[in-house]
């Protein structure tokens, strides 16, 4: 589950992914995002309320080498469904691969949402999940568990 719930998307990331899902806007996406967020504290990076701020708030992306943004359309990107028998809502993501990853450590996974294909300025953090990879050329694969990345109860 979610590590850190950004203030901003507090109450929203359902809301956000079923705007993906349901193509409004038509240019939305969820990003997922690799990054080694170094000495910057959970405490700090949640108060951050744009891609941008966290990125200059000492994140580091990871963006060579294999790693790359995730960029998921409505294609791919599900509702959040509603769990009656447990009193929650969950929101789930596809599997994420990586190809031949051969160097910069990530510690954790940025998951934002994109309502166009605009700046990081314009692109709203949601959640960070903890992900330490150390990387050795290999493909680097994120498999999410059932319960998927995120739920509200």
């Amino acid at each position: 589950m979610a590590d850190i719930v950004f203030n901003i998307a507090k109450g929203r990331v359902a809301e956000l992914q079923n705007r993906v899902q349901s193509n409004d806007p038509a240019a939305s996406t969820i990003v997922v995002v690799p990054v080694d967020a170094g000495v910057t504290t959970d405490a700090t990076i949640k108060d951050f309320a744009t891609l941008a701020a966290v990125l200059a708030g000492g994140v580091t992306e990871r963006a060579a080498t294999g790693w790359n943004r995730k960029a998921l359309t409505d294609a791919v990107v599900t509702a959040a469904t509603t769990d009656q028998a447990g009193d929650r809502v969950l929101a789930d993501l596809p599997d994420q691969t990586w190809t031949a990853v051969s160097a910069g450590a990530v510690t954790d996974l940025l998951i934002c949402y994109s309502p166009s294909a605009g700046a990081d300025s314009t692109i709203v953090p949601m959640v960070m999940l903890d992900f330490a990879i150390t990387p050795d050329g290999s493909d680097v694969v994120w498999q999410l568990n059932a319960s998927g990345y995120y739920q509200a109860t």
